[in-house]
This record gives structure tokens, C-alpha cells and sequence, in this order.
């Protein structure tokens, strides 16, 4: 069985009317990598993204996500697949903000039958648990969560994202708001669930200071031929 849960061979990607935005050779991410993909602004990484994510289909050249041929899917059958298979983590979080903080985790199970399957205990305990590893105090779980701080959030928004093991997370830029401590404490915290859950990880940047907290680092201005 391939060991790899992204793969890419000769991809491009163009917004209609545009020149390419990307023009990507090769790219193989395997099961348990941590990957750091860094890039300025305009360089693609939130394109990279929306394509590992099945929100949008190259143009042309070959994406699979664990061995699925994403731009083979229908639209529905993508959005089941990143129901089952993703979790994402939000640059702005995208938390309903008047649901409280337990019920913006598990709303995260709401369309897939197979990440609540791959729960240990319940919907409730495993909420729990995973708000309580990633430091957040058990009086928070009922409050909504706009009444939280930024850093708060995140963690909300990365247990949604961590809620019934998903075989790979994306991350898009969630430190931008936080300090330099809580950065690292964040992706410190983070790295510690993914390995409990046997989870990939593809964090996206711009922030050089987090790159030596990764073990593999990619530039995305290197890979993409239309950056070169």
C-alpha cells in the first residue's frame, strides 16, 4: 500500500481568464509528514490549499489525496471526501460565533457518519478531550465562542479541525494573530495531536520564524515553474 497521502505530477492551475497561478512538476507528501510550505503573499500557497482540499480541480497534471484522483470527483463527491478525510484549520478560524465552544467542534462531525465512527469514546468525550490537550480550560466548553480570546479560538478552530482522526490537516496560516510564545506553543500542541492520531500535516506560511519548528519545509516559489 502507498505510503503517500499527497501526490502531485505536473499540475497547473489558472482562474479563468488568467495566467497560471500554478505550475507545479512533482510533490509527494507521505503519511505522518510534518510539512512546512512557505511562500510570500501571491505565491499560491491558499491555491495549493483550495486544490488538497477538493475546493478547486487543476486544469491539468494529476492531484491525489490519499491514492483518490481528486479532479476525477463529482463536486459532492469531493465534499464528502473532505468531510471523511480532512480537517482544515482556517487562517480567520471560521468559528460560528454564537455556538458555543463544544458545539463548534462537533458541528465538525454534522456531515460525516465516518469520522464519528472513528471516534474512541463519544461525541462528547472526545470534544472534551481534545479541547483539554490543547489547553482549554474545561469552564470555556459552554461559552460561545466569541467570548474568547484569539488564541482561544485557534484552539477551538485546530480541534475542529482534529476531531475524528482525519488522515490529513491543512493548515492555512492560523498564527498570524497570535505572539511568538503562543505560536510555538500552539504548533508544539498541535504536533502532539497529529501524532496521537496518526494524522498528516500541511501547514502553510509565510512566517519565517516557525520553519525551524518543522522537520521538512518546503518553498513553494522553488517548487511552482510559474513562480520561477
Amino acid at each position: 500500500m502507498t505510503t503517500a497521502v499527497v501526490e502531485i505530477r505536473d499540475l497547473a492551475f489558472a482562474w479563468p481568464g488568467q495566467d497560471a497561478v500554478l505550475d507545479l512538476p512533482s510533490l509527494r507528501i507521505d503519511r505522518g509528514e510534518r510539512v512546512f510550505i512557505k511562500g510570500p503573499s501571491g505565491s499560491g500557497k491558499s491555491t495549493l490549499l483550495g486544490l488538497l482540499a477538493g475546493i478547486q480541480t487543476a486544469n491539468q497534471g494529476t492531484l491525489e489525496v490519499l491514492g483518490q484522483p481528486l479532479a476525477r470527483l463529482s463536486g459532492r463527491a469531493r465534499d464528502r471526501f473532505r468531510a471523511d478525510h480532512l480537517g482544515y484549520i482556517f487562517q480567520q478560524f471560521n468559528l460560528l460565533p454564537f455556538l458555543s465552544v463544544r458545539d463548534n467542534v462537533t458541528a465538525a462531525l454534522t456531515f460525516s457518519p465516518e469520522k464519528r465512527a472513528r471516534l474512541q469514546g463519544s461525541l462528547e468525550q472526545e470534544a472534551r478531550r481534545l479541547l483539554a490537550e490543547l489547553q482549554l480550560p474545561e469552564e470555556a466548553l459552554t461559552r460561545p465562542v466569541h467570548a474568547l480570546s484569539i488564541g482561544q479560538q485557534q484552539r477551538v478552530a485546530a480541534a475542529r479541525a482534529l476531531i475524528g482522526s482525519p488522515q490529513l490537516v491543512i493548515a492555512d496560516e492560523p498564527t498570524s494573530a497570535l505572539d511568538t510564545d503562543n505560536r510555538a506553543a500552539f504548533i508544539k500542541l498541535l504536533f502532539e495531536e497529529c501524532d496521537k492520531q496518526g494524522s498528516t500535516l500541511v501547514f502553510v506560511s509565510h512566517d519565517p520564524y516557525l520553519e525551524p519548528l518543522f522537520p521538512r519545509v518546503e518553498n513553494l516559489q522553488q517548487l511552482n515553474r510559474r513562480a520561477a
